[in-house]
């Protein structure tokens, strides 16, 4: 898989796209990482600020990823949700 870190969409910026080699059938996942939130919020933000749209001329899956860490409980979670 190929990364961008911090990827423009025109209302902000996604904190990861990966890009999987074209020999493989894996998706792309665009990923945007929270501290002290939630992983649900990530993935609303993903959809709101349009993060995804950037790869529009993609034509596999896309998969968006939320990952939030808990500073207090120092536990991480994480919501996946498809993107097209």
């Amino acid at each position: 898989m190929n990364s961008v870190m911090e990827m423009p969409s025109g209302k902000g910026f996604a904190d990861v796209i990966y890009f999987p080699r074209r020999d493989m059938d894996k998706p792309a996942l665009v990923v945007e990482l929270k501290w002290d939130k939630t992983a649900k919020g990530a993935i609303r933000q993903i959809k709101e600020k349009g993060y995804a749209d950037w790869i529009g001329g993609y034509t596999g899956d896309v998969l968006l990823v939320g990952v939030n860490y808990d500073k207090e409980e120092k536990s991480q979670n994480e919501e996946k949700r498809p993107g097209n």
